[in-house]
């Protein structure tokens, strides 16, 4: 990430990082060309990075002083990046952080089977981590996301999902590797049950804010910036929150025109539908809905000493909330 774009909450951490990035350079390594090179690039091609920068922080937070935590973030970024892949090839995308997908320039089956590669390495990179309490979490949260993608899917072109309904799916989906992040790195602190619970409850609502912006911006936010076309959900017809607040909310000239978008997908009708959710209230509501999370997760850092750490996960449930990208 240029400097211009760190952030307090990345600059606190900054030696850490580059150690975590040294560790992912070296993990990617297979005698398999096209492994190292699919793999190589969709690493390599940026993103906040904030899943393993979870972990960082978390550790240096709770007084972790072991060496520990480089390894266990390499092994959440290679785990989220495994789903990438999986998830560009599941919805047929050719855009992502600005650039190509990986299946866009070599295909379906290289991307999953790349995605399967970088599972695999991380759950090896988790048993050298040599403790069974964070192999089941980790274990356990892919599962769980797995679980959510399915669910997502099943939801696809279907205008009668609820908002708990959708809310356990992106708690599945999104939220999970943020709260996996937090917990292990608790974990592997060894603090007391209640800083533990504390720090999974940050994770899960940052997780919540996050997922909830990315809804929202992609109504809003600034393609360039993001590195993905606006209304991608929308062409999809993935029922996000800003459509199931218009169909519960919205006037019935605009329940129909949300109801027609989510079952027939595409992007005809994108302007009338963007103007639909704002006049509605339903930006403006997963907005709250966003601001609510990152508050429940600023609160759950009571549990921890003051520090400068502390302060930066504040500052991260903050942006997570005010992004543009």
């Amino acid at each position: 990430m240029p400097e211009r774009n760190k952030h307090s909450f990345q600059t606190v951490v900054s030696e850490d990082f580059a150690l975590v990035n040294q560790c992912i350079a070296e993990q990617l390594h297979s005698d398999v060309v096209m492994v190292s090179k699919i793999g190589q690039y969709i690493i390599q091609s940026g993103g906040k990075r904030l899943r393993p920068l979870l972990v960082l922080l978390t550790a240096r937070a709770t007084g972790f002083q072991g060496h520990g935590h480089i390894p266990l973030a390499a092994v959440i970024e290679f785990l989220h990046t495994a789903t990438l892949l999986h998830d560009d090839v599941v919805d047929q995308s050719d855009l992502r952080r600005g650039r190509d997908t990986a299946n866009a320039l070599w295909g379906n089956a290289p991307s999953v089977l790349v995605g399967d590669f970088l599972y695999s390495r991380a759950f090896q990179m988790m048993v050298g981590l040599n403790n069974i309490k964070l192999l089941k979490i980790l274990s356990d949260a892919t599962n769980i996301i797995a679980e959510g993608e399915v669910m997502q899917l099943m939801n696809i072109n279907d205008a009668s999902v609820t908002e708990e309904q959708y809310m356990e799916v992106i708690r599945c989906k999104t939220a999970m590797l943020f709260e996996a992040s937090t917990h292990t790195a608790a974990v592997m602190s060894n603090v007391d049950r209640k800083v533990e619970q504390a720090l999974r409850d940050y994770g899960n609502h940052l997780g919540m804010a996050f997922q909830l912006v990315d809804d929202l911006l992609d109504y809003e936010g600034d393609s360039e910036a993001m590195g993905k076309n606006l209304g991608d959900d929308l062409a999809e017809g993935k029922p996000t929150l800003p459509l199931i607040f218009t169909l519960s909310e919205g006037n019935p000239e605009q329940k129909a025109l949300v109801k027609e978008a989510i079952e027939e997908g595409g992007l005809e009708k994108i302007d009338q539908i963007v103007e639909a959710v704002r006049t509605c209230g339903a930006l403006n509501y997963t907005s709250q809905k966003a601001r609510e999370e990152s508050e429940k997760a600023i609160a759950s850092l009571q549990a921890l000493p003051d520090s400068s750490y502390r302060d930066a996960m504040e500052d991260l449930a903050r942006f997570a909330v005010a992004r543009t990208f």
